[in-house]
C-alpha cells in the first residue's frame, strides 16, 4: 500500500483525495490545510490526521508521497521540503510561478531518484495521446502550423479577488487556463525558439488578465494561442488542438480526434485516407473511480504505480515530469515579458501602397490619351 497525503483541501485538493481514497494500492494517511474548519469536517467523516503545519507533517507521518493542490505561490517552498524528505511528489500546475525554481525543482528530483509529476492531466485523456501518437508516427508529415485554444465560464463579472484573480499567486487566465493548451504545444512540438504579439488582456478582472492571445514561433513552425476565460457561451473549459502538416491535419478535443489524411499520407493502422475520426469512449481505458473525469483517475493511478514500481510494460518512465512542467513555465514566462514590452503606437491614417495591378488601368488610360493626342497632331499637320 502507498501511504500518501493531501495538502491543500480546495477544489482539487477535495477531488484529488476522494479518489485516492478509493484506490485499491493507496492508503490516504492524512490531509493539510491552513483551514481549521475544513479539516475538522473532514477529519469527522474520514478519520484521517490533519494537520496545518506542513513540516511537521513531513516529520512526524511516514509518508510515500505528497498530493500538493495548493495556491501555486506555495509550490516551490512545498516541494523542496518534501524532496528533502525523500517524499515523492504529485503538484497540481503550474509547477512554480519562476522558471528557475521550476527547474531547479527537476534537478533537485533529479537527483534524489523521487518520483515527480505535475497535474496537467490533459496528456491522460485519450484523444490528445492519439494525436501524440499519431505526430510520432509522421501520420500528418512535417507540422508547419498548430492553433492552441482553451474558453470557459470562470470569471463572468466583476467581484472580490480571490487568490485566482491575482496573477503574483498564480491566478489569472494565463496561468490557471492558457498552462493547459501551451503544455501540449510542448508535448507536441517542444519549446518553442520565441513568442511575439503577446496580448494579456481585462475583461473583469481587475488583478489579472481575463485573455491570452500570442503567436509562438518553432524552427519550422509557428503556432497561435488563444485563451478566454470569461466566455460564457462555454458550458464548462473547452481546450482543442488544431495541428496542419504538410501530409494532412489533426483537430483533437476532450471528447474525439478528427484526423484529415491527404493522398499522399501513409495511413496508420485504423485510418484511411480523407477524414478519420476517433473518440475518446473508443480509445479510453476505463478507470476505477469516476470523478470529474477518467483524466484525473489515470494520472494519480500513473502516480502511485510509479511511487510503488508496478508500471506496465511500454509505459514510459515519467509523464508530466517536473523537467516537462519546467519548459511549460520558461513558455509562461516568456509570454509575461513579451506583454510586458512597449509597442510604439502608429497616430493618423497610414498610406499603403496599392497593389501594382491597381495602377495599372490608370498608366494605360495616360498611354491611350497619349497615342490619340498623336494621331490627331498627324491629322491636323496632313490635312
Amino acid at each position: 500500500m502507498v501511504r500518501l497525503a493531501v495538502v491543500g483541501i480546495g477544489k482539487m485538493g477535495l477531488s484529488h483525495l476522494s479518489i485516492l481514497r478509493q484506490h485499491p494500492d493507496v492508503q490516504s494517511v492524512a490531509m493539510c490545510d491552513s483551514s481549521g474548519f475544513v479539516l475538522d469536517v473532514l477529519g469527522k467523516y474520514t478519520g484521517l490526521t490533519s494537520y496545518r503545519d506542513y513540516d511537521r507533517m513531513l516529520r512526524e507521518e511516514p509518508l510515500d508521497g505528497v498530493v500538493i493542490a495548493t495556491p501555486t505561490k506555495a509550490h516551490f517552498p512545498m516541494v523542496r521540503s518534501a524532496i528533502e524528505h525523500g517524499v515523492n511528489v504529485f503538484c497540481e500546475k503550474p509547477l512554480t510561478l519562476s522558471a528557475n525554481q521550476s527547474m531547479e525543482l527537476a534537478e533537485l528530483a533529479r537527483r534524489s531518484g523521487l518520483r515527480t509529476q505535475v497535474g496537467y492531466h490533459n496528456r491522460f485523456v485519450a484523444a490528445f495521446a492519439e494525436a501524440k501518437r499519431l505526430l510520432e508516427l509522421g501520420a500528418i508529415g512535417e507540422v508547419k502550423h498548430a492553433l492552441a485554444e482553451a474558453y470557459g465560464p470562470v470569471v463572468l463579472r466583476a467581484k472580490a479577488s480571490t487568490w485566482r484573480g491575482r496573477r503574483a499567486e498564480g491566478g489569472g487566465a494565463l496561468y490557471d487556463y492558457a498552462a493547459h493548451p501551451l503544455d501540449l504545444l510542448t508535448w507536441y512540438l517542444g519549446e518553442p525558439s520565441a513568442v511575439s504579439g503577446t496580448v494579456l488582456g481585462n475583461i473583469f478582472s481587475v488583478e489579472t488578465e481575463d485573455e491570452v492571445y500570442a503567436t509562438l514561433h518553432y524552427p519550422k513552425a509557428s503556432a497561435q494561442l488563444s485563451v478566454n476565460w470569461s466566455d460564457e457561451s462555454y458550458r464548462k473549459m473547452s481546450t482543442k488542438i488544431t495541428l496542419t502538416g504538410t501530409l494532412g491535419r489533426i483537430t483533437v478535443d476532450r471528447q474525439e480526434c478528427q484526423v484529415y489524411l491527404r493522398e499522399q499520407a501513409i495511413c496508420p493502422s485504423g485510418y484511411q485516407h480523407g477524414w478519420n475520426v476517433r473518440y475518446t469512449t473508443d480509445l479510453t481505458d476505463q478507470v476505477w473511480f469516476y470523478v470529474r473525469g477518467e483524466e484525473y483517475s489515470a494520472e494519480l493511478d500513473y502516480f502511485v504505480r510509479s511511487v510503488a514500481g508496478n508500471l506496465r510494460a511500454g509505459e514510459p518512465a515519467e509523464r508530466n515530469s517536473f523537467t516537462s512542467a519546467a519548459v511549460t513555465d520558461r513558455v509562461i514566462e516568456r509570454l509575461v515579458g513579451d506583454a510586458a514590452l512597449p509597442t510604439t503606437p502608429v497616430s493618423g491614417p497610414v498610406a499603403l501602397p496599392g497593389p501594382r495591378r491597381q495602377q495599372e488601368p490608370a498608366s494605360r488610360v495616360r498611354q491611350l490619351r497619349s497615342r490619340m493626342q498623336d494621331r490627331w497632331q498627324r491629322r491636323r499637320q496632313t490635312a
